[in-house]
């Protein structure tokens, strides 16, 4: 196959994560081994940035910087979750691409990005221009389909499963059998981040909070969850709930869901706690209900980190780059488990067209009979994924982030109106 020589642009897309920026960090150091890389640009919020042809020079930036965006939060870049629907969107990506010889894409999101990549690979191939476009995977939901698992979900689920110790002794201090802590996490269509609290709980003590985690994959069942409460407040000071932002009743309904919907017709989820807080009150009178919601702390706690996560998110994104350079297209990076005892990952390749749009969901194996907490399956599967701390540099008590200097790449087409 013949070398193909042009400039590489990385973008960001959906909502950010603790180590999504590690991803253009191993992105960035490969691409500078490569010859055929002339450039290495950057897209100022995803797609919106890519239309407004407001690119940025990676090549440029520090190498300090770069190595930073290994522990730094956010997107660096800046994200966007603005869906390309009309075609002259997609001709306009195109026309960008062509005006800076871009023959290299990466885009770094979730199920929704990658659909994205895909049909802007497939235009390339209709209009013959020769590109090569590799989506990386990213998504605290953990629920994008052809990977074990996603960077960024490791991350938050060692915070949460850090965040639910922590209210645990609170909670043991203050509660006298009544008191009842709700914490809502993330989690649209899948509850892997809620299941992961299941990791606060300490070897051989099955009673340790979280005492019950709700899950989408299971149909919220009013007076089965006020009953499960009333058992653990009779054995235990107090009980602790987490409880998923998208949990659903039998019929399919969202507990608590706002009408308005994003740009890609998701509902806006947020409130399941509050709703669940209503229900307790109401069913259980005595009881002393809180609710946390630690909302966007929780894909932002980069202070928390997985060490695993972070080596992941930067493995995939050099991964990308050396399969672009090798010929492949249309492709997303996967992590791909070991099958030894001690654990191991490796990358691999899925087309997009398979990855777009889909949603995995967790294993209902995983779940116990009793539908509120997770078995050893589950927990062999989440454990390795949280382990190692990353050393996040400090000054004056608070952490030090990467701050790139975005020189700015001169346009070269028309201004676009989006």
């Amino acid at each position: 196959m013949d070398e193909l020589v042009g400039n590489v642009l990385v973008g960001q897309s959906g909502g950010p994560t603790s180590v999504i920026n590690a991803s253009v960090a191993g992105i960035v150091a490969e691409a500078l081994n490569h010859v055929a890389i002339e450039e290495i640009y950057g897209g100022l919020n995803g797609v919106l940035g890519i239309l407004q042809e407001d690119l940025v020079d990676l090549a440029s930036e520090s190498q300090q910087q770069i190595r930073a965006l290994r522990h730094t939060p956010g997107a660096a870049l800046g994200t966007c979750r603005y869906k390309l629907k009309r075609q002259q969107d997609f001709e306009r990506v195109l026309e960008v691409f062509k005006a800076h010889n871009i023959r290299y894409f990466f885009y770094i999101g979730g199920n929704d990005s990658q659909d994205t990549a895909d049909k802007i690979s497939k235009l390339a191939k209709e209009q013959g221009y020769e590109l090569r476009v590799i989506g990386v995977p990213k998504t605290i939901d953990n629920d994008l389909t052809g990977t074990d698992h996603c960077p960024g979900y490791g991350s938050v689920v060692k915070y949460l499963a850090m965040t639910v110790r922590e209210i645990a002794c609170d909670n043991e201090a203050m509660g006298q059998g009544d008191l009842v802590s709700i914490v809502e996490v993330m989690g649209r269509s899948a509850g892997w981040i809620a299941a992961g609290t299941a990791l606060a709980k300490r070897r051989d003590h099955p009673h340790d909070a979280p005492h019950l985690i709700l899950l989408p994959e299971v149909p919220f069942a009013q007076e089965k969850v006020l009953e499960d409460v009333r058992r653990v407040l009779k054995r235990e000071r107090y009980c602790l709930i987490v409880v998923a932002e998208g949990l659903v009743d039998a019929d399919g309904n969202y507990l608590a869901a706002d009408s308005a919907t994003d740009a890609f017709g998701h509902a806006r989820l947020g409130g399941a706690g509050e709703a669940l807080s209503e229900i307790i009150e109401t069913g259980i009178p005595n009881a002393k209900v809180r609710v946390a919601r630690p909302g966007l702390i929780q894909r932002a706690a980069a202070h928390a980190a997985s060490k695993t996560d972070v080596d992941e998110a930067y493995l995939a994104g050099q991964a990308a780059v050396r399969a672009a350079i090798a010929g492949e297209n249309d492709k997303m990076v996967t992590l791909v488990r070991g099958e030894t005892e001690h654990y191991t990952v490796e990358t691999g390749l899925a087309p997009l067209s398979e990855i777009a749009n889909g949603i995995k969901k967790l294993p209902r194996e995983w779940i116990n009979e009793d539908l509120v907490s997770m078995n050893f399956q589950f927990l062999r599967y989440a454990q390795p994924l949280i382990q190692g701390e990353v050393a996040v540099p400090y000054d004056n008590g608070v952490p030090t982030y990467a701050r790139l200097d975005k020189v700015r790449v001169d346009k070269v087409l028309p201004a676009y109106e989006v």
